[in-house]
């Protein structure tokens, strides 16, 4: 970054991606980002929603967020989704999951059961 300019760019690209992090929308996608989530892989997970949730311009309905530890930890990187007073969780995220969870639960309103199930 060599110029005012180019700061300016980077801000205009990361509002959108901001504002998907502080937004009231009526779906609350939470991820445990503890030090247990984070070393499992739940940065990237966080990443992948942040991102897909903009590219589908869901940013008025969803927004992403971090919470410190859910207490699972084994079940790790964690996604809470909140509907209201309904919680969906889904245990161990990968972000290749990411875009099923999106387009079935966000999008389509039906959680991914195979995703919540904990097999041991």
């Amino acid at each position: 970054m060599k110029t005012l300019e180019e700061l300016a760019q980077i801000r205009d690209r990361m509002k959108n991606k901001v504002a998907l992090r502080e937004g009231t929308g009526e779906i609350r996608v939470v991820v445990g980002m503890a030090t247990c989530g984070i070393a499992a892989g739940a940065r990237p997970v966080l990443n992948a929603f942040v991102e897909q949730v903009a590219n589908k311009d869901l940013g008025d309905r969803v927004t992403v967020t971090q919470t410190g530890c859910i207490g699972m930890c084994r079940f790790e990187p964690i996604v809470e989704v909140f509907e209201g007073d309904k919680r969906t969780t889904y245990v161990h995220v990968k972000p290749e999951m990411v875009p099923e969870i999106i387009e079935q639960h966000l999008v389509g309103g039906k959680p991914v059961v195979k995703y919540t199930k904990v097999e041991e």
